[in-house]
C-alpha cells in the first residue's frame, strides 16, 4: 500500500471505504510492515502482514491469516500478478468452503514487458506454468480495468483460459479546495507561482517516457518557441536514472525551465494538477494511469500515449489529446495542444471534468466491482482458445 510503488494503493485506499458505504463492509490485507507510517492514512481497516522476504512478497503470516479469516468475506481480490500472494490465495482457498477469489492484474499481462524485458519474461513463463496460470484459471473473474487492457492480456502467455469481466476503475475526487491546493504547490514551488507550466506527475520509469517528454520539449525550445515550464514530479527507484534524465534535461532544454520537486502528496499533488495548463504522459505501457483520472478530476486536459489503454476513451470524450509513444509522436502531441485556442483548450478543461465523473469517479468504480462480483462466475465465460 505504500503510494510511492504506484497509482493502485490510491484506488484501493479509496474505493474500500466506498464499498462499505454502500452496504459491502470490505477490509484491505497488504505486505507491508505493521509500522509502515503510511498505513495509519488508510480510511480502511487494514491487516499488514509483511514485512515480505526476498523480493516475492513471501511472508509466512499470509496463509495462516486467510485460513483463519477468510470465511467470514463473500469474496477476495488479488490485486496483481507474480508473487505470493496470489499463490497463497490459491494455496488457502481453492478448497470448497472458501469464498470465491478474483484476480486483479492492473497491466501485469500487457505485451509490452514480454517486448523488452525478455529475460524477465522467461522467468514470468516458467512461473506462469508452475503457479500463474493456475491461480487465474481457478479464480472466479479475472478484472481488466478497460476493454484494451483485455484485450492486450490475450498476447503475453499460452494456455490462457480464464474467465474475462472489464469493470471501471479510477479515484476519488480531490476535495473542492483548489486555492489552497495551488497555494500548497506554490510553497513547494513558488517560482512557477505566475507562470505556465506543463505536468508530469507519477512514478518516474524508462517505462514512463520521460526522456520523449525532456527531447520534445527541447526541440520545441530550439525553435525559439516560448515555452511553459515542465514540471517533472513523483519518486524514482533508481538514483542513476534520474540523473540520467536530469542531465538529459540541461543538455536539452533551456536553464531553468525544468522543474524536479520529488514526489508530491495531498494538497501539493492536487494543487500541481489543478495549476498545470496540461497534464503530459507519454508512457510506453500504462494498463490504465491513475495520474490521468487526477488530472481529469481537476479540469486538467491530458496529452498521453497511445499506449495508455484508457486513450480511446479520452480522446473520444474529447479530454485530451494521443500520439505513439515515440519521440515524433511525443512532439507532435505538444505541437497540437500549442496549436489549440484559448476557446478550445477552455472547452477541453470542462469535459475532462464531465469524463471523470462519467466514468472513472470512484463511486462508479464501486459500483462496477459490486456488479462483477455479484454475477455468477458461470456466465463470466472464459475466452475462446483461438483468441489465446
Amino acid at each position: 500500500m505504500n503510494p510511492a510503488l504506484g497509482g493502485l494503493s490510491a484506488c484501493i485506499r479509496w474505493v474500500t471505504p466506498m464499498l462499505t458505504a454502500m452496504g459491502h463492509p470490505t477490509e484491505i490485507v497488504c505486505l507491508d510492515a505493521p509500522g509502515a507510517p503510511f498505513l495509519a492514512e488508510i480510511p480502511a481497516p487494514v491487516h499488514a502482514l509483511g514485512p515480505t522476504r526476498l523480493g516475492y512478497g513471501y511472508t509466512p503470516r499470509l496463509l495462516p491469516w486467510l485460513k483463519k479469516e477468510a470465511s467470514r468475506f463473500d469474496a477476495v481480490i488479488v490485486h496483481g500478478l507474480w508473487q505470493y500472494h496470489g499463490l497463497g490465495v490459491y494455496r488457502a482457498l481453492s478448497r470448497s468452503g472458501f469464498p470465491p477469489y478474483y484476480g486483479f492484474p492492473h497491466g501485469m499481462l500487457d505485451p509490452w514487458f514480454k517486448r523488452h524485458y525478455p529475460l524477465k519474461h522467461l522467468k514470468k513463463l516458467v512461473y506462469w506454468w508452475i503457479a500463474e496460470r493456475r491461480n487465474l484459471q481457478r479464480a472466479a473473474g479475472v478484472l481488466f480495468t478497460c476493454e484494451e487492457e483485455r484485450r492486450l492480456a490475450r498476447e503475453s502467455f499460452p494456455g490462457s483460459t480464464y474467465r474475462e469481466c472489464v469493470v471501471a476503475y479510477g479515484t476519488a475526487a480531490p476535495p473542492d479546495e483548489p486555492e489552497r491546493q495551488r497555494e500548497a504547490f506554490f510553497q513547494i514551488q513558488p517560482g512557477l507561482r505566475d507562470r505556465p507550466y506543463w505536468l508530469f506527475l507519477g512514478r518516474i520509469h524508462e517505462k514512463k517516457g520521460v526522456d520523449l517528454l525532456i527531447d520534445a520539449y527541447g526541440q520545441l525550445a530550439a525553435q525559439g518557441t516560448a515555452l511553459p515550464h515542465l514540471v517533472i514530479a513523483g519518486p524514482c527507484a533508481e538514483a542513476a536514472y534520474l540523473r540520467q534524465l536530469q542531465k538529459r534535461a540541461a543538455t536539452n532544454c533551456p536553464p531553468d525551465t525544468v522543474v524536479w520537486p520529488g514526489m508530491l502528496t495531498g494538497d501539493a499533488k492536487w494543487g500541481a494538477f489543478r495549476g498545470a495548463e496540461a497534464f503530459v504522459l507519454p508512457s510506453h505501457q500504462e494498463n490504465f494511469g491513475i495520474a490521468v483520472s487526477e488530472a481529469l478530476a481537476c479540469g486538467t486536459p491530458v496529452l498521453i500515449s497511445d499506449q495508455v489503454n484508457i486513450w480511446r476513451e479520452v480522446t473520444g470524450d474529447g479530454a485530451g489529446l494521443a500520439e505513439p509513444d515515440t519521440a515524433a509522436g511525443t512532439l507532435q502531441l505538444l505541437i497540437r495542444w500549442r496549436a489549440l485556442d484559448a476557446a478550445a483548450r477552455a472547452r477541453m478543461r470542462e469535459v475532462a471534468r464531465q469524463t471523470f465523473q462519467e466514468r472513472f469517479e470512484i463511486g462508479a468504480v464501486a459500483r462496477s466491482l459490486i456488479a462483477a462480483l455479484q454475477e455468477p462466475p458461470s456466465q463470466v465465460l472464459p475466452f475462446p482458445p483461438h483468441e489465446t
